[in-house]
């Protein structure tokens, strides 16, 4: 049995050894080496190794954490909430006006209903501070949405 101050009974494994490589040559290769390095740059003199510094940083007041959330994000947040209600009215109201079922109209007026809560969010989230970001990460989605919707009314008063 191994004593626990041996690595072999900790589980340590031991680093393979490195091989420098001018120790693989011959000796007058490596002299050799030697020879032309200095030859073909004499004024070169021997590196002093420096401590690099890392680059300084901006305080952390003007640092934006990544993790942290902007202001408009909860505003965002309960708008794609609406929105989805709203596409799955709209979906419901698609399928029942192209069976043609008796609750084609009330699901169609609840699609409508949805749409015009979405909608009166988003403007009202528009008017803040953080509009324009507002608008660019979610006012396609509403605009279509709400051509989607116009379609779907054209569609079925053509049907009646």
């Amino acid at each position: 049995m191994l004593p626990l101050r041996c690595r072999a009974a900790r589980g340590v494994r031991q680093a393979l050894p490195t091989v420098h490589p001018h120790r693989m040559c011959s000796r007058r290769f490596s002299n050799l080496l030697q020879h032309t390095r200095s030859v073909a740059n004499p004024s070169r003199r021997p590196r002093i190794h420096t401590r690099r510094t890392t680059p300084t940083r901006p305080p952390r007041a003007l640092r934006r954490c990544y993790s942290e959330k902007s202001s408009a994000d909860a505003l965002i947040e309960s708008i794609q909430d609406q929105y989805a209600v709203a596409r799955d009215e709209f979906e419901i109201a698609t399928e029942e006006t192209e069976n043609e079922s008796a609750c084609a109209q009330a699901d169609r007026d609840a699609a409508r209903e949805e749409l015009n809560k979405l909608k009166k969010m988003y403007d009202e989230a528009l008017e803040g501070e953080d509009g324009e970001e507002i608008r660019m990460r979610v006012g396609n989605r509403i605009r279509e949405l709400d051509h989607a919707v116009q379609a779907l009314e054209e569609l079925a008063k053509a049907g009646d």
